[in-house]
């Protein structure tokens, strides 16, 4: 099954994020239960429409990391994996 995202929205693959403790503990994202920040881009739609017909470009491509607002994407799981669904409005950062 494939996803294709409509107007500026992105489907994300969130980054698993393990942190190290003082002592060399990691500690899994699973531990903590906070919301991700980061991802993989997997699908971008089309674009935002815009009042004179056209469509806004999107600033990002298939593939980039991004960094986004913490409360803002839509979380839901589709054939037992979990996946985010984005605004373009609320990337912060394309990470390099």
């Amino acid at each position: 099954m494939q996803l294709r995202p409509i107007g500026d929205h992105l489907i994300v693959k969130p980054l698993a994020k393990e942190e190290t403790s003082a002592s060399g503990i990691i500690i899994p994202e699973t531990a903590e239960k906070e919301r991700p920040e980061q991802g993989t881009v997997l699908a971008i739609g089309p674009g935002k429409l815009l009042e004179n017909g056209t469509r806004s470009a999107m600033d990002v491509a298939v593939g980039n990391k991004i960094l986004f607002k913490k409360y803002s994407p839509d979380e839901f799981k589709l054939e037992e994996k979990e996946y985010l669904v984005v605004s373009a409005s609320d990337i912060i950062a394309i990470i390099e």
